[in-house]
């Protein structure tokens, strides 16, 4: 792209980016933090400036070499200068070629090296929050911190900062070099750009909110299609039988994009449009009164051409620094939106006193345990989308046990010890699953402790933990990747013969013989490719291959069918021999061996025994007991009881 082009697109570029930004204001922290970013990059900023010097300065070089040619060559009749200089324009066309490279390598070393550490850095942050964290923030918003947000960044060390400094060097020295050749032809010609400037003007605050529209539109037409492209999605489409209402609403959206398109393209052009008469007129005054001067022996004709050329050049750098404040603000407000998210505090940091677990069998103890999930709000709004502010809907009763009111559990007591297994029972929504995730950290008690091997999950390495605890959930995650992988997840060393020997305990060995490549067979987005047995068997699987001290199984064997799940109960059973476990069920049937089973309703233990110690009771567990086992109008009559 000739200079002309490149600082004619800066310039549109400038002006149609959000006015608001004008205004802003960055922190102080802030402009700290970005030294702190670029201070391991600082040799190669200062070489990436020199190199812009020099482009800049070689664009003003040529127009005086050609006006030299003319005025000392051709007029003189010297054809050994017309050679020598024409060489030098040669020459300094590969000096410009190859600076333009080297500058680009630097620029990309410089912005992907910036990508790099920033893309990292938030992703390992993020990886260390806790599970609430997860549960309010948009997913979509997060990805777009780590693409958008951290490109945008990256362009303060590259392109703005190139743009500001190539652009004030091309000023000072074209300007100079006019000012110093014919400073009223100079002021002449900045004289027309008003001419330029207010359409330039309304055209950019025409595209900016265009703009803003078109990644509006853009970002929800990549929404439709994420949600109804997924296997969830696409199934819910077809069982409803909506596929044309979808084709429609599509073609609206898409249609919204091709419109909103077009006025840009023609925003764009005026603008070009604008910024080509411009310049054409005031090369026109160049020539029309240089040439006056040249023939009333004022300036030379090569001046004339040198002056008209380097004319040319400064409207879109004018332009540029014109809005340079805008640019440099989009860039840091891209930072600070990336410092938002590693400002976030790491509730589940390692403390800096942190032990591993103590070897050998592992017992857990829930103390005073209480835990409040975090109202909307309370991490980071811009994240968190709709859901900040979200008021409940009055048509929708409110639930008793809403954790947003009051503590999700609250006063826990439990106690399992090394070879025992607690069942946690209860109702939906009664909070057995949070105090499974409370066992294995995935969240920090807000009330109480929670005890393994004697010492408060947060003296312990989470490492240690992680490596002790076992978890499966009722809706086992698969990654996109073959079986192999994700068995692997849990002991990336293990051998194949170690895959088939945990497939075989988990009963599903057959299942994965039968895939197309077995092992390496690919189960599809989130599993999707097995059924929900299969994927929970094999979730089952990984947990038996990391062999876990403690085990946690959440609602495991809820997609099994009766054969099945006797089958794998057998093989938990024999796995578990020796090992901690806590178990949640719905189906009390699973449960009836347990050591201890406690029941949980609305945050708290309200009966705990053993399966026929609660039925003599006649409580809760007994009601519930009935529930299962008794007759329709039974189940009524308890459960209106």
């Amino acid at each position: 792209m000739s200079s002309h082009g490149a600082g004619s697109w800066t310039a549109l570029r400038s002006l149609s980016r959000d006015p608001s930004l004008r205004s802003a204001s960055v922190s102080r922290d802030t402009w700290r933090r970005i030294g702190v970013l670029a201070r391991p990059h600082r040799r190669r900023i200062a070489l990436f400036l020199v190199l812009v010097v020099l482009g800049s300065a070689a664009a003003v070089a040529t127009p005086l070499l050609l006006g030299a040619i003319i005025d000392r060559g051709v007029v003189a009749g010297d054809r050994r200068a017309v050679v020598l200089l024409s060489l030098c324009v040669a020459a300094l066309a590969l000096v410009e070629g190859v600076l333009t490279l080297v500058q680009r390598w630097f620029s990309a070393q410089l912005g992907e090296g910036l990508i790099y550490d920033l893309r990292t850095a938030v992703f390992a942050h993020v990886q260390r929050q806790p599970v609430s964290f997860f549960t309010r923030t948009q997913t979509g918003a997060l990805v777009s911190r780590l693409n958008s947000d951290v490109a945008g960044a990256q362009q303060a060390f590259t392109s703005t900062l190139q743009q500001v400094v190539g652009n004030v060097v091309l000023l000072l020295l074209a300007g100079g070099v006019v000012l110093s050749q014919a400073p009223l032809l100079l002021l002449a010609v900045l004289a027309l750009l008003p001419l330029f400037w207010v359409p330039a003007r309304r055209v950019g605050q025409r595209l900016s909110g265009l703009t803003r529209r078109q990644m509006e539109l853009n970002a929800d037409l990549g929404t439709r299609m994420t949600e109804r492209f997924n296997v969830a999605g696409a199934l819910l489409v077809t069982l409803f039988g909506r596929p044309e209402e979808e084709d429609a609403q599509f073609r609206e959206r898409a249609d919204g994009v091709r419109r909103i398109g077009i006025s840009i393209a023609m925003a764009n052009r005026v603008f070009f449009t604008a910024l080509t008469t411009v310049t054409a007129l005031a090369t026109a005054l160049v020539y029309g009164v240089g040439g006056l001067l040249a023939v009333e022996g004022s300036l030379q004709v090569g001046t004339v051409v040198a002056l008209a050329a380097l004319m040319g050049r400064l409207y879109g750098p004018i332009t540029s620094l014109a809005n340079v404040r805008v640019d440099v603000m989009s860039a840091l407000v891209s930072f600070e939106r990336v410092f938002e998210v590693l400002d976030l505090p790491t509730a589940l940091a390692d403390a800096p006193d942190a032990v591993d677990l103590p070897a050998g069998p592992l017992d857990v103890r829930l103390e005073g345990v209480g835990y409040t999930y975090p109202r909307a709000g309370d991490g980071l709004a811009s994240l968190e989308g709709a859901a900040v502010g979200a008021a409940r809907d009055d048509a929708l009763p409110a639930r008793a046990d809403d954790a947003v009111d009051g503590p999700a559990v609250e006063g826990v007591d439990l106690v399992v010890g090394p070879g025992q297994v607690l069942a946690l029972v209860g109702r939906s929504g009664a909070g057995k699953t949070t105090i499974t995730a409370l066992v294995a950290r995935l969240m920090d008690p807000t009330a109480g402790a929670v005890r393994v091997g004697g010492l408060d999950l947060r003296d312990v390495r989470l490492a240690s933990l992680h490596d002790r605890v076992g978890v499966v959930t009722q809706d086992a995650h698969m990654f996109h990747d073959t079986v192999r992988a994700n068995l692997l997840y849990a002991r990336p060393g293990a051998s194949d013969a170690e895959l088939v020997a945990a497939l075989e305990d988990a009963q599903v060995l057959d299942v994965v013989r039968d895939l197309p490549e077995g092992l390496s067979t690919v189960v599809g987005d989130r599993g999707h490719r097995l059924s929900g047995g299969e994927k929970q068997r094999l979730a089952l699987a990984r947990l038996l291959l990391k062999a876990p001290d403690v085990v946690v199984l959440d609602e495991a064997t809820a997609h099994l069918d009766s054969r099945s799940e006797a089958a794998v109960q057998a093989a938990l059973a024999r796995t578990m021999a020796g090992r901690t476990s806590i178990v949640v069920a719905h189906r009390l049937s699973t449960v009836r061996r347990a050591d201890v089973i406690a029941v949980v309703d609305r945050g708290r233990v309200v009966e705990t025994g053993t399966h026929d110690e609660l039925l003599e009771r006649g409580g809760a567990y007994a009601r519930l007991h009935a529930v299962q086992a008794g007759t329709a109008a039974e189940r009524d009559d308890l459960l209106a009881g």
